[in-house]
Formats: structure tokens, C-alpha cells, sequence
């Protein structure tokens, strides 16, 4: 297939973990690649190794998803340059630790905000160009979180949430427009940087939940919803018995879920100082597409 009739993909949080993983995932496919972060200082890196993966052409674009004019100019400049676009992964989402009172409330307002209108302005985008060419596929990657609620992650999950209505609505406000189909992958704990890199306000270290997926497997699942399009697809072994307790035993879930929690996840070595994260910027030295995360560790006691 030449370069000029090669599909193309919008990669979203394209600089790090699941986002850096797929965008390279569909550059080895041979795909002409766009990748899109707040991160233009990693750009360069990533546009490099799509490159070397085998993309057809790779367009770097520093985007902020949760400010509209950004999502529209990514998109201006996709269809300026391709004359279309065959696939969107929408993976870009920070993430925030700490009670809902102690969160401040700004860091709270962003978390939901990117999750929920960054997912909004990505959709309404991708579908202005997809509408007129009767087809696309567009893959958001959800979370475990979209799914039950979890304490000190009550930004993220409320995020999740409200993005996972919107992504039913438009699953239902798509259903005549039989070549566009709307996807979410559901994952689990994985293993890449927004643990560390999320903002905090536990005092305790955040790590990947066990068990813990490689980015690469998440990946795997955006490029399967493009072949086999499926409306949600979940990744990770321990989620289908974790929504089974939320959604059956409740009484047994609340009483487990914290401690679980603070042994599983909020139990990494030291205290953790209190910190916005890249909630409002990119930390770009902290990105990359693994994160710390053994596949086993000794979890520390409450």
C-alpha cells in the first residue's frame, strides 16, 4: 500500500503509557500516524520512533483535549494534510488521588473536565470529519474506574463515569451511520507512568494496581476495535470479579475496597509529598511508555 492510501489515526496522550504504546502499535501496521499531547517536548522522540516502527507518515501536534480550539486546530491540520481520517484513539486523561475533601477543588474541576468535555470536543471533532465520508472508527480507552467507585480516586472515577454515558449516547446517536463505530477499552491496572505522575494528596506513593497489564496489551485491544468493532471491551483478568462484588455485594465491597486499596495500589515505597501533577501541565521528563511497576511486589501494610 503506497503512503498517500495508507489509513490514518489520531493517537490522543500519544507521549506516554497506553497513548505512546498504540500509537506505535498502529505505526506498525504501517499506518500514517498523527500523534497528539500537551508534551512538545516528547513529540520529537515519539515521531522519531513511530517512524522507525514502519508509520507511513507521522504528524506531531501539541494538543491540550481539554481546551476545544486545540482539539478543532488538531483536526484542521488533519484534514489539511491527509484529505481524511480512518481511525481516533482518545486515550489523553491525568488522573488525581485524594479524598473529595481533600482534593482542592481546581485539580478536581480538570480531572473531570478532560475526562468528560476533552471526550466531548475529541467525538464532536472526529465526527465532522467522519459524517461526511460515512465511515471512521473512533476508540475511547475508558477505565475499570468507569465501572465502580473506588476511595481517594473520586475525580478519576466520577471522569470516567460521566465519559462513559457520553460514550453511550453517541453509540446510540450513531447506530444509522453503519460505517462509524464508537469503541471503549476498559482497563484495568497497567503499567505506565500517570501512578506516579498523577496528582496526590494521600501522603501515600501511588502504583499500578495488581494485576498489572503491559501498555502493549491495551494497545493491542484499540487495534483489535478497529478490525472487530465491539462497543466495550475490558482488559485486565481481576475487573470482571471486581464490578461482579460492586454491582452484587456491595456490603462486602465497601468494607474491602479501602484497605485493599492502600495495600494494592497506595503502597509504594515512601511518603508522597503533596502535589498537582500533571494535572494543568504536561511533566514531560517523567513520560515514557512503562512505567515502574514490577509484575510482582511486597505490598506495604496500612
Amino acid at each position: 500500500m503506497p503512503p498517500s492510501s495508507s489509513p490514518v489515526v489520531v493517537v490522543t496522550g500519544a507521549s506516554s503509557g497506553i497513548g505512546l504504546s498504540t500509537a506505535r502499535a498502529f505505526a506498525g501496521r504501517g499506518y500514517r500516524v498523527v500523534v497528539a499531547s500537551r508534551s512538545e517536548s516528547r513529540l520529537a522522540d515519539v515521531t522519531a520512533q513511530c517512524r522507525a516502527d514502519g508509520a507511513a507518515d507521522v504528524l506531531a501536534v501539541v494538543t491540550d483535549v481539554a481546551d476545544e480550539r486545540s482539539v478543532d486546530a488538531l483536526f484542521d491540520q488533519v484534514a489539511a494534510r491527509f484529505g481524511g481520517l480512518d481511525v481516533v484513539a482518545h486515550v489523553a486523561t491525568p488522573m488525581a488521588y485524594g479524598t473529595l475533601e481533600a482534593l482542592p477543588s481546581d485539580v478536581f474541576t480538570a480531572v473531570v473536565d478532560t475526562a468528560v468535555h476533552g471526550s466531548f470536543y475529541i467525538a464532536r471533532a472526529a465526527l465532522r470529519i467522519f459524517r461526511p465520508q460515512g465511515r471512521g472508527t473512533l476508540v475511547f480507552v475508558s477505565s475499570l474506574l468507569a465501572s465502580i467507585a473506588a476511595p481517594e480516586m473520586g475525580a478519576y472515577s466520577t471522569g470516567k463515569w460521566g465519559q462513559a454515558g457520553l460514550i453511550r449516547t453517541l453509540q446510540l446517536e450513531t447506530r444509522k451511520a453503519r460505517g462509524i463505530k464508537i469503541c471503549s477499552v476498559s482497563p484495568g491496572g497497567v503499567n505506565t507512568p500517570i501512578y506516579t505522575q498523577a496528582a496526590n494528596f494521600t501522603g501515600r506513593s501511588a502504583r499500578a494496581p495488581i494485576p498489572v497489564d503491559p501498555p502493549e496489551k491495551v494497545a493491542r485491544a484499540i487495534v483489535h476495535c478497529v478490525d472487530k468493532p465491539k462497543k466495550r471491551v475490558s482488559v485486565g483478568l481481576a475487573n470482571p470479579l471486581v464490578i461482579f462484588g460492586f454491582r452484587f455485594f456491595p456490603q462486602v465491597y465497601d468494607a474491602l475496597v479501602t484497605p485493599l486499596l492502600h495495600l494494592a495500589s497506595l503502597s509504594g515505597p515512601g511518603r508522597a509529598p503533596r502535589t498537582e501533577g500533571n494535572v494543568f501541565k504536561p511533566a514531560s521528563a517523567g513520560e515514557a511508555e512503562h512505567g515502574p511497576s514490577p509484575k510482582r511486589w511486597k505490598m506495604r501494610p496500612s
